[in-house]
């Protein structure tokens, strides 16, 4: 409904109307698309249906993270992860501002995961899996190119033939993607305006890999991001904390506030209402498909 491309009338209908407006339903049954978007335990569906993180050091792995749930969820909870666990922001800056710089572009790898969520061929029961080192980040799915593509035609202007178009449908309408073939030129040019080299596509059989090379001058050493981290959030009150989460995304719950900064529910509250009190936030819509407007 933010996005425009559905109405407030199309979505306060009953689930069943709701998937068959959005063409999930055949002669009365759900399509296997329909419940790895919506249903909780997609699993239970296709096995391979989930999203594998690990951090690597040379060939050793450091940790790892197994992200479960639909589709929708995924999309969110995937690239909040990658951001809040596995990466460092350098510090920096500009006036009386603080700037943070992640060594990888936010909106190219939420694209990236976009693409291997939608474009993933989740019939080989292989999940989609994010390597992360330093130097580098890889996002891998088990797809194909369309007949007759090869990675010159991936990187130049093409119409869009989305692997999954039932699940490509589903994130047009939420408003994760566009419907023109763009994802790719968005990832570039996201990439580019961070200053990082452009994204390297690598296509094996019937595996595509997408390969961030990280902007050096943004990498961050355990050392240095914990002086870091002491140095610059002492005096960081609450409500820029929260102020930061809402930016970041604006249909955040604080449930979720109070999670990604270790509080209780009550002291979200609290900061929310010193925020709305000085009319920095808005609350639009109800609870459930309510957002955060930010005046700045």
């Amino acid at each position: 409904m933010r996005s425009g491309r559905m109405t407030k009338e199309d979505l306060d209908i009953v689930n069943v109307e709701l998937l068959e407006k959005l063409d999930l339903i055949v002669d009365g049954k759900l399509k296997r698309a329909g419940a790895l978007c919506f249903y909780r335990n997609p699993e239970k569906i296709i096995g391979g249906c989930y999203v594998k993180i690990g951090k690597f050091e040379g060939s050793e792995l450091l940790y790892q993270d197994e992200v479960h749930g639909s589709l929708i969820i995924l999309a969110d909870r995937v690239i909040d992860l990658i951001y809040l666990k596995y990466l460092k922001a350098a510090i920096s800056y500009y006036k009386e501002t603080r700037v943070e710089t992640y060594p990888f572009a936010r909106d190219a790898v939420r694209e990236a995961v976009f693409n291997a969520l939608i474009h993933c061929n989740w019939a080989d029961n292989v999940p989609v899996q994010i390597r992360i080192e330093d130097d580098a980040m890889y996002i891998s799915n088990c797809s194909m190119l369309p007949f007759g593509w090869t990675v010159e035609t991936l990187l130049s202007t093409h119409v869009s033939k989305p692997y999954n178009p039932d699940i490509a449908k589903v994130f047009y309408r939420a408003g994760y993607i566009e419907s023109w073939g763009r994802g790719i030129q968005k990832i570039r040019d996201a990439c580019k305006n961070l200053g990082a080299d452009e994204p390297e596509y690598i296509v094996h059989g019937e595996d595509i890999m997408v390969k961030f090379s990280a902007l050096q001058s943004a990498k961050v050493s355990d050392a240095k991001a914990l002086n870091v981290l002491k140095d610059v959030t002492k005096d960081v009150t609450i409500e820029v904390k929260i102020l930061n989460l809402i930016k970041e995304n604006a249909s955040i719950t604080t449930t979720d506030m109070a999670r990604q900064l270790s509080v209780n529910r009550r002291t979200i509250q609290r900061g929310l209402e010193v925020l709305k009190s000085r009319g920095t936030i808005e609350r639009k819509g109800g609870k459930r498909y309510g957002y955060w407007e930010v005046y700045e």
